[in-house]
Parts: C-alpha cells; structure tokens; sequence
C-alpha cells in the first residue's frame, strides 16, 4: 500500500477533482497520508486562476524537490489547472517534478503514477532508460479527446465520477457535504481567466448520470450536495443529439451561447437547468439541501427562480460574481452584460425570493480601471444585499486574453488601496445584510467547532445525540465547565454563518453533520448568532 499525500489548492471543483483521485487511487491499493513526510507519492492538485494559490504551489514544489535532490526516492506530481497551462516547461523548470496531468485527463493518472514506479525501480539495471515526456504527461492540450462531440461520447473522465465512491472518512472530508459536477470547462472566454484553456470547453454530463451519482450519495448519507460548473445556469442537454455508450446517453458539447435566448426547437427533448434542478428535489425526498454554484448573471432564466421558490429543499442562495460595476471594463473583460443587465437579474431573483442571499465577485485594479470605474463598481456593491463579495486585486495570468492584450497599468499600491477600501464598504454591506435576520427562525446545517482555550479537565470521549445535549448541559458540574469558548459553526440555508456557544467539546461536536432550527439575536459582518429553538432542537439524515 504505496503511501499518497494529496493537497489541494483553488476552488470548489479542485477539490471535487481531489476526492475522485482519492477515491481512484484507494481503489487500487494506495494509501493517503495527512503530511508529505510520510508519503511515497505526493501530488500537488494546483489552480491558475489566482496568482496567490499558484505561488503557493510552487513554494510546495520547491521544498519537496529539495527533499529529492538531497536523495529522498519519492513521486512528485503536479496536477490540474498548472499543468494545464504550463504544460512540458513545468518540466524544464523543476526537473524533480515526476508526472504532470492535466484536470481533464484526471482518468489517466493511475497509469502515469505506476510508469514513474515501473523507472524507478528498474534505475539500477542496465537497460533502464529514461521515462518519456509522453509517458509521465497527461494534458489535453496535447490531446483532442475532450474537444468534439466525438471526444465528449468517448469521454473517460465520466466514468470517474460515475464510479466515484464517496468515503467520509477521507482526511478533509465532510460527512454531510458532497460536491456533484454537472459541467465542465467553460466557453465564456473571459479575459482575465485561464479556465477555458486549462479546463477545456464545456461539457454537460447527462441528467440521468448526474441523478444516479445524486442518488448514491444520500444513500451513503450525505445531507447537503452542491452542484458544480463554471456557469451552472447554462446547463442545457439535449437528448438524443449525442452518441451513446453502452447503450447510454453521453456527455455532450454544450451548446452555443444563443441557445439560451431561444426557446428549444419543436419536438426536441431538452433538459434544461431548471429541469434538472427541479428532477434531483423531486426524485430525492431525503437530500435535506441542494445547492449549485457558480451562476453566470446574463441568461439567468425565470424558469430557474420559480423552481427554486416552489422548491422548498433548493437553497436561497447565488453566488453570481459581477466582476465590475463599470460597463467599460466589464466590456474589456468581456463578460458579455452590462451592469444594467446584472442589476435586472439581481431584482428579479430579489423580488421573486424575498429570502435570497445573494454573493459574488469583484476584480479591482483591471487593465485601465479608472478611479471613476472603480466608483462605479463601488456603488454597485452598496446597492445590492450582498451577503458577501470575494473581492480580489488583478493579477496578469499567462494565457489569458489580458495577459497578452492589456497592459498592466494600474500601480499595485492602487490596486491594494481600492481591493482595502472595496472590503471596507462589503463590510457595512454585509453587517446590514446580516442585521436583517435578527429575530427571525433558521435552520441551521452545523459543521465545525472552534475552541479558543484548553478545557480545565480533558472533555469526555462519548458523543452525544442531539436530544440528550440540553440534558447534558443542565447536568455537568461546574467544576468541568470549560475555561475557553466552545463554539458550533453551521450554515443557513442562504450560506450565512452562525455561530452558536456551547458549554463544551462534546456538546458543540454533538451538532456537527446534524440540522437544527435557531432563533437570530444578534449579527456582525461575518455571523450570526442565537439560540437553539424551545424544543425543536435539530433533526438529523
């Protein structure tokens, strides 16, 4: 059992991409270890989109080739987005780097991982020779498997999530929570992003595939699944217009972007996002929450708002970044709307889900950006109830659009100037936001504890169900009362953060994976908190 340590770096569908090597790898033997040192393998799973998550990357990188120059037999592999990107120069650059495999390649690195050991072992002998490029690289820039409609059918990355098996005991893992992928790659070709060109177009899994991997993940007992894409709202396939595997229906090429400024042909079968939303709440009863992100604001069809209004166990929340407030530079980063176009779907989802909790992202300091562009998309985030905005300065990313196009223009001392001053106004933003659920009832999802101080006597090892911790609490002397602050953290279903004290260790754990209805006291930019309802404390899978 060859020892792995995975680490992730990025976002949500990094770490779906993680879970399914994990779950890959541990099929075929491997097993995964909590630090690098007492590994064997060691894969690095790396984003390109942010500057920050790169660098620490590379920094990752370089201590473990550190380790093999000094003689250390490991396998280092560097895999997803910077793979991608930086394709054979990664080689060129850190020799030490054994195996490189792109996201959409991800079914093929049990295979580059064993060409790495089969050299390794054979170093010594005479007819050793040295491991080719082709045969330690994974990319699909080097491949068209993904490309065409043809590939898309033929797509063995599918068969990854259909056999994905879910284990919430796996370090990092969630035992409520799941991630499902309903798309990949992206066709939108925003100029500061790289995502087109590491993750390749966009592709639309099949809803029945989708359902089915839906299906097996309550019965394993998850609570909450998100669903994941680039741009989830442009889910659309249409059956029969791919080829089939096996008899089923396959992944296929996602349509252009005009498709969804016009109704489906007559007499063509098409499962749209609002379908597929509405079939995983219905064929499901016991999923307790569905989400999705990330939702592009353009083409944010009513259809979408009205299954989540009449869907009860769809969560009040969007996450649809605007990027700008200046129709100029939203131009220039081609996002395809207008702030006037953002403002319309922010309305309207506003006005047909009173309780919607809506988030996004900003980019300050783009090529240009003007103080009066920045003014813009300031008043931009006073005036919607963002419950928060991930805002973050411009950094050039190679291969992008902008990279190549747009000079750089804005000094980084403004650019940290206007990403402190845009916080500071999301701040006030988020705390009115917050404040507006003072005094109302919630259901709560809790999720991790947090403990300030050390306990005055060890905490007890038993856990506690949730109907016995107000009986627990009422019962335990003071003198094994804790001397730090114990808090449970959980999450509405509108993603606000509440934080709720707990007398204990055990009583906070007691909550976690479990549901529980709460009344709002009081709230701060970051938080709610309150206090568990009279006698409908929570109710768990």
């Amino acid at each position: 059992m060859l020892p792995v340590y995975l680490e992730t770096f990025g976002c949500q569908m990094n770490e779906l991409d993680s879970e399914l090597v994990h779950g890959q790898l541990t099929a075929l033997g491997y097993r995964f270890v909590d630090t690098p040192e007492h590994a064997a393998v060691i894969l690095y799973n790396t984003c390109s989109v942010r500057e920050q998550a790169e660098q620490k990357a590379y920094s990752r990188i370089g201590i473990i080739s550190a380790r093999k120059r000094a003689g250390e037999r490991l396998i280092l592999g560097v895999i997803g987005c910077m793979a991608e990107r930086d394709g054979i120069d990664l080689f060129r650059r850190h020799p030490q780097v054994d195996l490189m495999c792109g996201p959409g390649e991800l079914d093929r690195l049990p295979q580059l991982i064993d060409n790495v050991r089969r050299t390794q072992q054979a170093q010594n002998a005479e007819f050793a020779e040295p491991l080719a490029i082709a045969d330690r690289t994974a990319l699909a820039g080097n491949r068209s498997r993904r490309s065409t409609t043809l590939s898309a059918a033929q797509d063995d990355l599918e068969s990854l999530d259909l056999s994905r098996a879910f284990d919430p005991g796996a370090r990092g893992a969630k035992k409520y929570s799941a991630y499902v992928r309903i798309t990949r790659g992206c066709n939108k070709f925003c100029t500061y992003c790289v995502v087109p060109n590491t993750r390749g177009a966009e592709i639309h899994r099949p809803p029945d595939h989708i359902v089915d991997e839906c299906k097996r993940l309550v019965d394993a007992g998850v609570l909450e699944i998100t669903l994941l894409g680039q741009t989830v709202n442009h889910y659309r396939y249409q059956h029969g217009s791919a080829l089939t595997v096996a008899g089923r229906e396959a992944p296929q090429v996602g349509p252009g972007l005009s498709a969804f400024r016009t109704a489906p042909r007559a007499g063509v079968r098409c499962t749209t996002f609002a379908d597929l939303l509405r079939r995983i709440h219905e064929e499901l009863p016991a999923l307790k929450r569905l989400r999705f992100i990330t939702s592009y604001p353009r083409d944010f069809g009513n259809d979408i708002l009205t299954v989540l209004r009449d869907s009860p166990r769809i969560c009040r929340y969007l996450h649809a970044p605007a990027q700008s407030g200046s129709d100029r530079i939203l131009r220039l980063m081609n996002r395809g709307y207008t702030v006037g176009e953002y403002l319309d779907f922010a309305n309207r989802a506003t006005s047909m889900l009173p309780d919607l909790c809506l988030a996004g992202d900003f980019i300050v300091g783009f090529p240009s950006e003007t103080d009066a562009d920045f003014q813009e998309t300031c008043a931009l985030v006073k005036r919607l109830p963002f419950k928060n905005n991930f805002i973050f300065k411009y950094s050039p990313r190679p291969g992008t659009a902008a990279f190549d196009r747009l000079k750089d223009d804005v000094p980084d001392a403004v650019k940290r100037f206007r990403n402190n001053q845009l916080l500071a106004i999301q701040s006030e933003v988020s705390r009115a936001t917050h404040a507006s659920w003072i005094g109302k009832r919630v259901e709560v999802l809790f999720d991790e504890v947090r403990e300030m101080q050390k306990l005055k006597t060890p905490a007890p090892t038993t856990q506690l169900t949730i109907e016995g911790a107000e009986s627990f609490r009422n019962q335990t002397p003071e003198s094994n009362r804790s001397l730090r602050s114990v808090q449970c953290i959980g999450r509405t279903p509108g993603d606000l953060i509440f934080s709720m004290e707990c007398d204990s260790l055990q009583i906070a754990a007691a909550f976690v994976g479990k549901t529980a209805y709460v009344d709002i006291t009081s709230a701060s930019p970051l938080f709610l908190t309150g206090t568990l309802t009279g006698s409908n404390l929570a109710s768990s899978h």
